[in-house]
């Protein structure tokens, strides 16, 4: 199964958007962290794989220069530490 595969069978989490097809990897992955449950998340970790959803959710969770992230403060607080436990800072 691919991530875009993964993501249509899952549209609630993305109510807004229309084509599903669009959407990058790092959309992905917020939504899923944002509004999934934990079983979308390991299956979203077994496509992506942890090391690279690890990398996008701490370069997308890291506020830009307007000091703007789009992660929930306690999802991002849990995903901090899950990640730091189990995927490498690569």
């Amino acid at each position: 199964m691919t991530i875009h595969e993964f993501i249509k069978k899952r549209p609630y989490l993305v109510w807004y958007v229309k084509d599903l097809g669009k959407l990058d990897e790092a959309s992905i992955v917020e939504h899923v962290l944002n509004y999934g449950d934990w079983d979308d998340v390991q299956t979203m970790i077994k496509i992506l794989g942890i090391q690279k959803t690890a990398k996008i959710f701490r370069r997308k969770s890291t506020p830009d220069k307007f000091g703007r992230q789009n992660y929930d403060p306690l999802v991002k607080n849990y995903f901090q530490r899950y990640f730091n436990k189990y995927a490498t800072h690569a």
